[in-house]
């Protein structure tokens, strides 16, 4: 078989491989059995299990007929030493990948590493070697064509300092601008909240960490919301390595799902960027136009002034001509979140 273009078909593809994960995907992501659900969300990377380490982000350059290029990956972990991979042709999403071109498969523990492997004979081997965890990927002769390593990005607005005029909604001392507000020793606020401040339109900082559950899935995995005014839910979702759908992480839920799943690994931290722009009234109180949002995850755009017809489903204030409090959903997940400050503005 010919080493084509980023054909990396080695790593996670394989026509055969690859459209059977996919449709298997939509599944696992909707269903969650409840002794999955029962499995203890990890705060802590020293509780988590022996997958952990394996799971993650990896770049590289394979060779290929063309020569060498660039290639990214995510391992995701799904319990129980099993895995599922996707491939990224030119780098990781965010940092170099095309947008439309990925590779999907699965992968299981097999001894001392971790197996991807592919109908036509390729193979990727997930290991540590040498204090450092590596991909290696194998052609169908079973030369070695590419490594990749292990990266952990950070968004480039992480710790982002507010600036002046800024209300400060959390800072790591004190919860006593929530309703609601309960801290961790750690000086974390945790999900389920509310704001005492009402605002309009506003520029607004946050950073969130959702859990390591690699035995959930879907909406059972990491599940938190961020309701700006009470009313228009940024959904926080363990994302990591899916499609990046409607509801999923990065979506304003059930209104358009972000450009980009630019969803980090679970016990990472995240930001989110938000401009929003209130709904606009009548002197009688009727609505003349609509909430607009522009939001960017770990610093990568994925919405730009999208038109927001009304409140989300499960949105804590309707829809009204008054301002509305920030919204930390607790939706039965341990999510937790520092930094979040907010700057009104004039439309």
């Amino acid at each position: 078989m010919k080493r084509t273009g980023i054909a990396v078909t080695l790593l996670l593809s394989a026509v055969l491989l690859g459209s059977v994960f996919a449709t298997l995907l939509p599944v696992l992501a909707s269903l969650a059995s409840g002794a999955d659900r029962a499995q203890k969300a990890v705060l802590d990377p020293a509780r988590a299990d022996a997958d952990f380490r394996f799971q993650g982000e990896y770049v590289g350059e394979v060779t290929t007929d063309e020569g060498q290029t660039r290639f990214g990956a995510q391992v995701v972990a799904l319990g129980r030493g099993k895995f599922y991979g996707v491939g990224y042709p030119g780098g990781l999403p965010g940092d170099g990948w095309n947008e439309y071109e990925k590779y999907e498969g699965n992968g299981e523990r097999r001894g001392d590493r971790i197996v991807f492997d592919t109908p036509e004979g390729q193979r990727a081997d997930l290991l540590e070697e040498n204090g450092k965890v590596i991909l290696r990927i194998y052609d169908t002769n079973g030369e070695l064509i590419g490594t990749l390593d292990k990266v952990m990005r950070k968004s480039p607005t992480l710790g982002k300092k507010p600036p002046e005029g800024a209300i400060v909604l959390f800072d790591g001392t004190s919860a006593d601008r929530f309703v609601g507000g309960r801290m961790t020793r750690t000086g974390l606020l945790i999900q389920g909240c509310r704001s005492k401040e009402r605002f309009g339109s506003a520029k607004i900082h946050l950073e969130f960490m959702t859990p390591y559950m690699p035995h959930a899935r879907g909406q059972a995995r990491g599940n938190s919301g961020v309701y700006v005014q009470g009313r228009y839910e940024i959904q926080i979702l363990d994302s990591f390595g899916l499609e990046g759908r409607i509801n999923e992480c990065g979506a304003i839920y059930g209104v358009k799902p972000p450009r980009i799943n630019m969803c980090f690994p679970p016990l990472s931290w995240q930001t989110y960027d938000i401009e929003f722009h209130a709904a606009k009234y009548d002197a009688s109180g009727k609505k003349i136009k609509n909430a607009r949002m522009t939001v960017w995850h770990n610093g990568v755009l994925i919405h730009r002034d999208v038109e927001i017809p009304g409140p989300t489903r499960a949105a804590i204030l309707p829809e009204t001509p008054e301002p509305g409090p920030l919204y930390l959903q607790d939706h039965g997940n341990p999510v937790r979140f520092r930094n979040i400050w907010l700057v009104p503005i004039e439309d």
